[in-house]
């Protein structure tokens, strides 16, 4: 009986550490950032990955996108995902030519400020999957 008492003040306290999330622990230089780069959207939410970058997760006209920022408030990139159908007809093409026997998890059409714009294809593989970046044309960039 005694420990039923406990039970609501384990709640509260549950739920008031619950309730703090990562923007509000978002540097100001990047949430700065992120109202410069994408101004009108005011509530992404935050997480932190394992580089010590900030991801911004947000939609725009029904569409969700991670901007990712450096602690400091750089820029590093933006990415949604797309469809296969979505891909360039030559990038496509190589895919077939290439990768015909991959099963693809994801592709994103990412804009970076170091790589600028680009096709992520994921493929499965055994353990870690495989990246390969494309450019619009075709041509494989990593």
């Amino acid at each position: 009986m005694k420990y039923l008492k406990t039970i609501p003040y384990i709640i509260i306290i549950a739920l008031t550490f619950s309730c703090n999330t990562i923007q509000a622990q978002a540097p100001k230089a990047v949430q700065s950032a992120f109202e410069n780069k994408y101004p009108g959207e005011n509530d992404p939410d935050w997480e932190k990955d394992s580089n010590g970058n900030y991801e911004a997760h947000f939609k725009q006209k029904g569409k969700k996108y991670r901007a990712d920022f450096s602690p400091n408030g750089q820029w590093i990139e933006t990415e949604s995902s797309i469809s296969k159908g979505d891909l360039p007809k030559a990038i496509k093409a190589v895919i077939k030519d290439k990768y015909k026997d991959e099963t693809i998890t994801e592709i994103e059409y990412v804009t970076s400020a170091s790589k600028g714009t680009f096709y992520d294809v994921e493929f499965k593989r055994k353990g870690k999957n495989k990246d390969v970046e494309f450019r619009a044309n075709g041509n494989i960039i990593n």
